[in-house]
């Protein structure tokens, strides 16, 4: 056990991450299982509800710098790739039209 304060604290902070860290990974690793489970039943309603969860999943352990941005690119374009060819489509009932519409330009009158 270290002595100096600084290090007393790193390593409190190292044991919370690594629980962190290790709670993600178990997440991960249970979706994905999940997902490749309903692939291999054709169960297309379980896959339109675990994908688009695992690439929500996904994309926020690359924003926290977790997993590398290609890694997950490979591994939703595989699982997405067998879960279509299974006869599911996750992202086609979740498509809505996002954008904003924009205001009507109101034309400027100049005073003379």
């Amino acid at each position: 056990m270290p002595v100096i304060k600084s290090a007393q604290k790193r390593v409190r902070q190292e044991a919370k991450r690594r629980a962190r860290n290790k709670e993600f990974k178990n997440n991960v690793k249970q979706l994905t299982k999940r997902v490749e489970n309903a692939i291999e039943a054709k169960d297309t309603k379980k896959l339109n509800d675990f994908l688009p969860k695992l690439q929500s999943m996904f994309d926020r352990a690359v924003k926290k710098n977790q997993i590398p941005a290609n890694t997950v690119q490979r591994r939703m374009s595989r699982l997405t790739k067998l879960a279509k060819e299974a006869g599911a489509n996750p992202y086609d009932a979740k498509k809505t039209s996002t954008k904003k519409k924009s205001a009507a330009k109101k034309s400027s009158t100049k005073k003379k």
